[in-house]
């Protein structure tokens, strides 16, 4: 595992094809990453014991991507001092939108960052952008990417 490491949480299987996404932009920028499947409800022991163990494995970041009630980011937040990025799902009746209120209305003091409905690539950017803030050479290939993909 690289010395940067994302851990990459799915509330259920059903949620990796959105989830994916994000892996292809972290394996682009070089950086290491675990995908475990933890869902709040189904095994919340699970859920919190992966927040609480993250950072002793190399953890700097979780990506935490649920739909429906979406309480996972939060879960996981609450359970541990790492920057917790969600990912609505788009799924049920509302087609991600209650998932992404979940996620942006959590209580003072326990932030997760939020990125668009399904946008799991936006959120390995925004992974990859903090831990960058301490490695330059991340640094470096984010901005060589980015200027890539501005050229077109």
């Amino acid at each position: 595992m690289a010395d940067q490491c994302v851990g990459l949480v799915m509330g259920s299987e059903s949620d990796r094809e959105v989830m994916e996404k994000a892996l292809g932009v972290l394996d682009e920028l070089g950086i290491g990453y675990e995908v475990v499947v933890a869902s709040a409800h189904r095994n919340p022991e699970k859920t919190a014991r992966y927040a609480q163990e993250a950072a002793g494995r190399g953890v700097k970041v979780i990506i935490a991507g649920a739909g429906l009630a979406a309480a996972l980011p939060g879960v996981l937040a609450a359970h541990t001092m790492l920057p917790v990025i969600g990912v609505p799902i788009s799924s049920g009746p509302l087609h991600g939108v209650d998932a992404l209120v979940s996620m942006v209305q959590m209580p003072s003091g326990v932030p997760v960052g939020t990125v668009g409905i399904d946008n799991a690539k936006n959120a390995a950017f925004l992974a990859a952008e903090i831990l960058s803030l301490d490695d330059e050479a991340l640094c470096r290939r984010l901005a060589a990417f980015r200027e890539k993909r501005a050229r077109g």
